[in-house]
Formats: C-alpha cells, sequence, structure tokens
C-alpha cells in the first residue's frame, strides 16, 4: 500500500467524499493524489462535493404508508429548483428514500444513507450521489419521520406539503371506509392549518406562562379592571390552544365542531375508540435560506 490513513484523510478533506471511496481511489491509483481525485471524479463521486455548497431550498414533501397498512413515513428531500423536483428520476429517488426509511427503520438521515436502499444493490448515499450526477443539481435528504401502528399519509400540492399521522383504534375500525375517510380529513386538516402541538398537554410550560404574560398586559394596556383580568386571559388563553392545537382546532370542513369532537363523533359512529397518536407535517424549504437569482451579478461575475 502506498498510503497512509493521512492520504486517506487527506483526499476526503479535499473532495468531500466517504472514506472508503477515498481509501479505493488511492489504492487504484498507487498512491497518487491527483490520480486519485481524478478516479473520484471519473465515478461521479466528487459530483456531489462539488455542488455541496450551493443552496437546495426546493423539492419535495413525500409520504406514504407501506402495503401492509401498518408502517408509514414523511420524508422532505430538496434539490436546487422546482423543475428538478418534478422530474421523475428525482420523484422515483424520494419514494425509494421513504420506502427504505419504513423497511430499515434508521435513526436518522446518517443511517438512512448508509442503508442499502430498497430495490437496488447500493447504499441511498450512492443513490445519492448518482442522482446529483446525472441530474445535475445538488439534492439532500434533509430529515424524515416514521411511525408504526395505524397510519395514514397525505401529500398536499404535488410534494409542498406531507403528512403522516398516527391514531390509536381497533383493527376493525381502521378496516373501514368510514375511518380511512375520516383519517384522510385529519391529515388534510393538519396540512391546512399546521398545528404546532397535537393537544395542551404538549405546549411547552414556558410557552404558556409567556402567552399569559403577553395576554396579561394587553389586558392591562386596555385599562380593564384587574379582578377580572385572571377571568379574561384563561378565554383568550383557550383561543391560543384553538389555533396552536390539532385537537382544539376548529375542524375546517364542519366549523360547528373541533377535530376532537369530530373524532368522538365518528368514533361513536363506528362503536369504539379513536385517538389522535401523532403527527408530522413537513413543508418542503420549511426554515431553509432560498436561493435567489441574479442575473446582473453573475453576468458581471463571468466578465471579470
Amino acid at each position: 500500500m502506498n498510503f497512509t490513513a493521512k492520504d486517506v484523510a487527506a483526499l476526503r478533506e479535499k473532495t468531500g467524499c466517504g472514506m472508503m471511496d477515498c481509501k479505493k481511489a488511492l489504492t487504484e491509483s498507487n498512491g497518487d493524489m491527483e490520480k486519485a481525485i481524478d478516479f473520484l471524479r471519473e465515478k461521479g463521486l466528487a459530483a456531489s462535493v462539488k455542488k455541496a455548497g450551493r443552496i437546495a431550498a426546493e423539492g419535495v414533501a413525500y409520504a406514504t404508508v407501506c402495503d401492509c397498512g401498518k408502517i408509514g413515513a414523511v420524508i422532505e428531500v430538496n434539490a436546487e429548483t422546482d423543475f428538478v423536483a418534478k422530474n421523475a428520476d428525482f420523484q422515483a429517488f424520494v419514494k425509494t428514500c421513504a420506502d427504505t426509511v419504513i423497511q430499515e427503520n434508521p435513526a436518522d438521515v446518517e443511517a438512512l444513507l448508509a442503508c442499502k436502499a430498497v430495490g437496488s444493490e447500493q447504499t441511498v448515499d450512492a443513490l445519492l450521489k448518482e442522482k446529483i450526477l446525472t441530474i445535475g443539481e445538488n439534492i439532500k435528504v434533509r430529515r424524515f419521520a416514521r411511525y408504526e401502528g395505524v397510519v395514514t399519509s397525505y401529500v398536499h400540492a404535488g410534494g409542498r406539503i406531507g403528512v403522516i399521522v398516527k391514531f390509536d383504534t381497533s383493527d376493525e375500525i381502521a378496516g373501514t371506509d368510514a375511518f380511512k375517510a375520516y383519517a384522510k380529513n385529519v391529515a388534510m386538516q393538519i396540512a391546512a392549518m399546521n398545528a404546532e402541538y397535537l393537544d395542551e398537554s404538549q405546549v411547552p410550560a414556558e410557552r404558556v406562562e409567556k402567552e399569559k404574560e403577553i395576554l396579561t398586559q394587553q389586558i392591562v394596556d386596555e385599562g380593564k379592571p384587574a379582578n377580572i383580568a385572571e377571568k379574561i386571559v384563561a378565554g383568550r388563553l383557550s383561543k391560543f390552544f384553538k389555533e396552536i392545537c390539532l385537537v382544539d382546532q376548529i375542524y375546517v370542513q364542519d366549523s360547528s365542531m373541533t377535530v376532537k369532537q369530530y373524532t368522538e363523533s365518528v368514533a361513536k359512529e363506528l362503536g369504539g375508540e379513536i385517538k389522535i397518536a401523532a403527527y408530522t407535517r413537513f413543508e418542503k424549504g420549511e426554515g431553509l435560506e432560498k436561493r435567489v437569482d441574479d442575473f446582473a451579478s453573475e453576468v458581471a461575475g463571468m466578465v471579470k
């Protein structure tokens, strides 16, 4: 072997490729650093590194449930442009990632990338690098969530929002058309209204206290008597919970009831119990820096 562990580390630093890929490249090039870099580029492995600094805030949020109906996943995969997000090859890769999450149950994105991709002999990371090379944009697997049990999925606006919801109920109820319609309606509610929490118990105590402080100050500023301030705060706090908690929200398809009341009505109709246990909602590019195209600056840079 004509190279050391330090050489492998140095090649990784230069290219951003994985340790094993760098070791193989140095082996193939007899320890020659430049030839090893060329080897990685020829294999397309360095393509992802070249594009890694480019902003990827488009893409899709995708949700799915396995054929058994007992495991579901929602995932966000980002690309640089909306055009690529509509590419069939990109969408197939996203589906493969979601299916791999369902089958392999990885702990995090790093673990997912190391998994053997469903329907392939390659890892998810190797497939990712291939897509970056063939599609020509930076692509990133950003996040995912996975649930087991009675689950349903919903994708809104072609991948702008992905939702997965877990319910506590019997298999008999879960198998009915009425429940399936209800579950989809709840998922659509989550997509549309973007509740921050499932119920009041999940709202952090400091968040509630802060809201109380704000509401109390508002009441003082309005000149309301101190003896009724507490009741006013309680009323406004209830409104606050209805905005941020899913079960307390007004059901968008029937404003006469809350989501909790809607759930109870369906459970009564089906002769059993239904509880919304958990959910995850991803919106593509949420919280990411957006790409801003400045054509004039680009041309000026080329002239220089």
